[in-house]
């Protein structure tokens, strides 16, 4: 399914407009604003204000297909642009550093793309354009979901397509089964019991204790978990402490753990408090322990529908499909999957000619914007696929 030329540079004009407006998760007030005009202006039928600033609209076909759903994502990150590009964000200490910008310009551009060719859908098309997924936590995909978005009418599959750094330009990346990790955040705060650093005796030093605590986990990744079990287990912050003679009373400690499989993540779970409170307990401290309740799942992709996508994917001309190893980055797109049959999959926007070199979440992240296009037709061609598979029995209006 060809893209027409004035819709390519419509997505690249698109693409550049929202980097420059960045907006944080669940603000996302412009952006959807932005996208619900586009749509309405494509004779859609559009909703917003689903799950906060969410919008959603339908495209209906002849009422004979299946409602397939496609998903972008509209929230940046809290971090300054390092880049040249003369479209950089205006935004002080936003930037669209993981490409939710370029997901919504290709979900405009395959809408685009699914109008020209409305006459050949028989089913019907709901494009889903989801707030916060960065939040972590609820995210955007849970609350919209609570909104009904997957029904009136009810979604038959899904699909969501996410820029990647870490493949070549205009490859597709696509992997059946588990995808990506589910990812849970922890706190801990060590307390301990303070006074002079010349005393260390006459203390409970919550820095020494913190840093065993930081031993342990990571010694369980060792050598309490099958080491052929995809895990991470990093902790990313470590604050204590006001000066260099004073033994504070306590230490905060805050990370992440990431897995591919339920059994190993509630297992993980659970040696961690118990790890966390036995060591504290060894040296006198005590603890409090949290994890971020609402964690994302496993991103897991319907091994039936995903074959059927990459032989889609394959046959986009410019453009070729890869089988790839699943990545340890959690995505809230897992919750549809949840519901519904579908495939999460990649598209490679990694080029050294053009300073495409830096990975998702850096303030130097890069996109080559001639791989946009590939990525509209791709979700384009899915849905037209889909779509006009089986019957359908209603369509209703969309909620």
């Amino acid at each position: 399914m060809s893209l027409n030329p004035r819709h390519e540079d419509q997505i690249v004009s698109d693409r550049r407009k929202l980097h420059e407006n960045p907006e944080p998760s669940y603000q996302e007030f412009k952006t959807a604003r932005f996208v619900a005009d586009r749509l309405r202006f494509l004779g859609l039928e559009v909703k917003e204000g689903i799950g906060g600033t969410g919008v959603i609209a339908l495209l209906r076909g002849r009422n004979c297909g299946k409602v397939v759903a496609l998903r972008a994502d509209m929230d940046a990150l809290p971090m300054e642009e390092k880049t040249a590009e003369p479209f950089k964000s205006t935004v002080k200490g936003m930037m669209h550093a993981c490409g939710h910008d370029t997901h919504v310009a290709m979900l405009l551009g395959a809408a685009r793309i699914l109008v020209d060719h409305k006459n050949e859908l028989k089913g019907s098309v709901k494009f889903i354009f989801q707030p916060a997924e960065e939040a972590g936590g609820r995210g955007g995909a849970e609350p919209m979901i609570e909104d009904g978005v997957m029904q009136n009418p009810r979604v038959d599959y899904i699909f969501g397509l996410h820029i990647w750094a870490g493949l070549p330009s205009k490859v597709f990346g696509v992997k059946p089964g588990p995808f990506m990790a589910s990812s849970d955040f922890f706190k801990i705060r060590v307390v301990g019991k303070g006074g002079h650093g010349s005393a260390p005796h006459e203390t409970v030093d919550p820095i020494f204790v913190a840093t065993k605590v930081i031993e342990a986990i990571y010694g369980m990744r060792a050598r309490m978990i099958d080491p052929i079990e995809p895990l991470a287990i990093s902790v990313c912050s470590v604050h204590s402490g006001t000066k260099s003679n004073i033994i504070p009373d306590d230490a905060t400690l805050e990370g992440t753990i990431r897995a591919l499989d339920e059994k190993t993540r509630t297992r993980v779970l659970k040696l961690t408090r118990q790890l966390v409170k036995s060591v504290c307990a060894s040296f006198g401290a005590s603890c409090d322990i949290e994890f971020m309740p609402d964690a994302n799942p496993v991103t897991r992709n319907d091994p039936r529908t995903t074959s059927r996508v990459f032989d889609v994917l394959k046959k986009l001309k410019g453009a070729r499909a890869v089988e790839m190893k699943p990545v340890l980055a959690g995505e809230d797109f897992s919750r549809f999957l949840e519901l519904v049959p579908g495939t999460f999959y990649f598209l490679g926007t990694r080029n050294p000619k053009k300073g495409c070199v830096y990975p998702n979440h850096s303030s130097r992240f890069k996109v080559d914007e001639n791989v946009l296009k590939y990525g509209a037709e791709s979700l384009a061609s899915l849905a037209l696929e889909f779509a006009n598979m089986g019957e359908m029995k209603s369509i209703e209006t969309p909620s």
